[in-house]
């Protein structure tokens, strides 16, 4: 199965008057080296048996669209062929067929298979990082979880009688600022970002999954420092810094019969205004790209839709430093 060519210019195409209002994406089309994203996607749909497939950076690209615009696949599917500003973007010629929300289904759940997700998020913060637009000297991580309400998330009968719940999702319970509980049946989300607000890690689990048990898989690695809540501090997390020779700013928490002490209580203090900074990333993407609901079932769909979203946001933040500098 060879690409369909959808990079050659039609006449139709020759003739049409350009418009700024098409070319609002460029600047961030301009940010990356897609050629690079093509060598990592170069193995799908490249046999030479078969009916031509859509060009992988193409779908990927529409797949970046959708994330921005909070698109279902059946309205990308509609914006893709009426939108020339979605046409430009993702390279689609004006006579060039568009995908339908099908392949564009089996296009994500590809990605996902093929374990290139994490694969791409690390080459756009590559590229990112060659612009200077993320800083790596010094490298800060900052941990923290945020609960995704499932799709199917109330205890509801199908026509078989049997519970309509996601299956892999779990209930979380929260105390909430007000001291008050607050329950949600779904996922979390567990990120790693750095001092702005740049997504490093990504892990998806099940709600009720305390957030310390994926501490050591959100780590780069690479960092000299890290940040988090009370929720992960721990001995085995404190020994698992100071082997790793990263410099632990988990903050303290009081135990029974032993509360905190006035000097750890204004250390908390200094270490919570660096680790807001997850929080507030957590607040754009739920705000600006839907992320606290879920759009399907499962823990490997919202995986790929919140990489996606954790790219998308990646290259708008990337954007917008280049812009202000």
């Amino acid at each position: 199965m060879a690409w369909k060519n959808t990079e050659q210019l039609t006449f139709a195409d020759a003739l049409f008057i350009e418009h700024d209002s098409i070319k609002e994406l460029d600047s961030i089309h301009e940010l990356l080296n897609w050629q690079a994203i093509e060598q990592i996607l170069k193995n799908i749909h490249n046999g030479q048996a078969g009916e031509r497939a859509y060009h992988p950076v193409m779908m990927f690209k529409c797949l970046l669209l959708q994330v921005w615009y909070k698109l279902s696949d059946p309205a990308l599917e509609k914006s893709l062929a009426r939108d020339l500003m979605f046409r430009r973007f993702a390279g689609i010629g004006l006579t060039d067929a568009i995908p339908d929300h099908s392949t564009l289904w089996r296009f994500r759940n590809l990605l996902e298979e093929e374990g290139l997700y994490n694969t791409l998020l690390q080459e756009i913060n590559t590229q990112l990082q060659a612009d200077n637009l993320i800083i790596k000297q010094g490298e800060v991580s900052i941990i923290d979880a945020s609960v995704i309400q499932a799709k199917n998330n109330r205890p509801r009968k199908g026509k078989d009688g049997k519970n309509t719940q996601d299956k892999e999702a779990s209930y979380n319970v929260k105390t909430a600022s007000d001291g008050k509980q607050k329950t949600t049946f779904g996922f979390k989300a567990h990120m790693n970002t750095d001092e702005d607000g740049y997504i490093k890690t990504v892990k998806v689990t099940t709600g009720s999954l305390h957030d310390s048990n994926v501490f050591e898989e959100l780590l780069t690695g690479t960092e000299k420092e890290i940040y988090a809540d009370s929720a992960y501090k721990s001995n085995k997390h404190d020994k698992l810094l100071a082997t790793k020779k990263i410099k632990n700013h988990v903050l303290e928490r009081a135990y029974r019969n032993k509360p905190l002490t006035d000097e750890q209580k204004q250390n908390n203090l200094i270490r919570s205004q660096t680790r807001t900074v997850v929080e507030r990333t957590f607040g754009v993407l739920k705000l600006h790209y839907a992320m606290a609901q879920a759009r399907y079932r499962g823990i490997a769909r919202n995986t790929s839709r919140i990489m996606m979203i954790s790219m998308a946001h990646n290259l708008k933040r990337g954007l917008s430093i280049k812009l202000a500098s």
